[in-house]
């Protein structure tokens, strides 16, 4: 670790006039990667989607290496050429090959011509095993292919920052798998990762940290193993068996 990249402070964010986060406090070390675990409607996907301001924030303050992330245009596109964002359901552009979906990204944040942006972008394909299929469609390719295009995309533009919202939870077993073995290949780059997940393996063998939250609020953050294996707040152990319980509940894979 070498500094704080990432810090939240007392942010508070909605839709209308729900209020999702409702006080949030968080720092990011560089190069550590973070879990968020937490139920369906606790505010995890609106937090990650704040820090780009892909959501307005209602209040609080976000500073990205120092600055602090708002809607003015130029502060706005330094703060999004510094982070990449993985969604569920992939956002790939379907008229576009996968080549043009990992370049536009450069050629948008990072103001790259375009046959600079397209070997870069080919690079990092190749990075991930997927130079053969720069060519192919989006609907051309596997849920797990579609999805580490998506990372492939986020990791184009060389992010300080990489934020990942559930990005296995639209695959089936096998799919999800090979979503899982890309993401153990980031984690092992020392990038900073902030990742809405609930696969506990990953979490257990790539985390340094584990947020837990609920209602809107971070009940629980601590090391990975400590929170996983002995968490100190008896709704975090509540959650954490429920999870093992539904995975472990899954028939095998043939």
């Amino acid at each position: 670790m070498s500094g704080e990249l990432l810090r939240i402070s007392g942010l508070r964010a909605g839709y209308g006039r729900i209020e999702v986060l409702r006080g949030i406090d968080l720092r990011v070390e560089r190069g550590e990667k973070i879990v968020i675990l937490g139920p369906s409607g606790s505010g995890k996907s609106t937090l990650l989607k704040c820090i780009p301001y892909l959501v307005r924030p209602w209040s609080g303050e976000i500073h990205i290496d120092g600055l602090q992330v708002s809607p003015e245009p130029n502060t706005l596109r330094r703060i999004r050429a510094s982070t990449g964002f993985v969604f569920q359901q992939y956002n790939l552009f379907p008229h576009m090959t996968i080549l043009r979906n990992v370049a536009l990204p450069l050629e948008l944040n990072k103001e790259m011509p375009r046959r600079e942006a397209e070997k870069s972008a080919l690079s990092v394909l190749n990075m991930l095993g997927l130079g053969e299929l720069a060519g192919k469609y989006p609907l051309e390719l596997s849920g797990g292919q579609q999805q580490r295009a998506a990372i492939a995309r986020a990791l184009a533009v060389d992010p300080k920052l990489l934020l990942l919202d559930e990005p296995t939870s639209a695959l089936d077993p096998e799919l999800r798998y090979e979503v899982v073995e890309t993401l153990y290949q980031v984690a092992k780059q020392g990038r900073s990762m902030l990742i809405v997940t609930h696969e506990l393996d990953f979490a257990e063998a790539a985390a340094d940290r584990v947020v837990f939250m609920d209602e809107g609020l971070i009940v629980e953050e601590g090391d990975a193993r400590e929170v996983l294996g002995h968490p100190r707040k008896e709704r975090t152990e509540r959650f954490l068996r429920r999870l093992r319980s539904r995975l472990n509940s899954f028939p095998p894979s043939n």
